[in-house]
């Protein structure tokens, strides 16, 4: 079942790519760190014939057309799966998802490092739903802290504090 899944993930995002004009292919890879019950697929194009331009475009301003990409792809692979059919996919162009994993980690250490010292509750914004789950996984392990979002889109926010 995984390699369908995995499967499905790429030939869906081959051909959205295909639509829009793109000549690129997909490789996916499995991940465990999603942190969840249900598989993680990575889905990276292969930017080698695409140009610096198509790139940007795909990726968007702070990753906001990557995000949708990989939100639409979620939304449409999983909608009427039943709970052994669905996937988390995880959409990567030039290295743009793991540069920002790194980023949110180190935001959530610092985050971490400022509740413990001060005591006080630290609000971190701008982050889509996605990196807030992210986040929310790096700090789960952190017995002494919890997280929680706050607000409503598109200002909701995530807050670390101690339990």
């Amino acid at each position: 079942m995984d390699k369908q899944l995995m499967q499905r993930g790429q030939q869906w995002l081959e051909e959205l790519l295909r639509l829009s004009k793109l000549t690129a292919q997909v490789t996916p890879t499995v991940t465990d760190d999603s942190g969840e019950d249900k598989p993680n697929y990575w889905l990276t194009i292969d930017q080698t014939r695409l140009t610096p331009k198509q790139i940007e475009i795909l990726i968007g301003p702070d990753g906001a057309a990557l995000d949708a990409i990989q939100y639409l792809a979620n939304s449409i692979l999983n909608l009427g799966q039943d709970e052994e059919g669905q996937a988390a996919y995880t959409i990567e162009l030039d290295g743009y998802r793991l540069q920002r994993q790194e980023e949110l980690r180190a935001l959530a250490d610092h985050a971490a490092q400022t509740v413990r010292q001060t005591g006080q509750e630290f609000e971190m914004k701008s982050l889509s739903s996605a990196e807030r789950r992210q986040v929310h996984t790096f700090l789960k392990e952190c017995e002494d802290l919890e997280t929680q979002s706050r607000g409503q889109e598109p200002d909701r926010r995530l807050v670390v504090r101690l339990r």
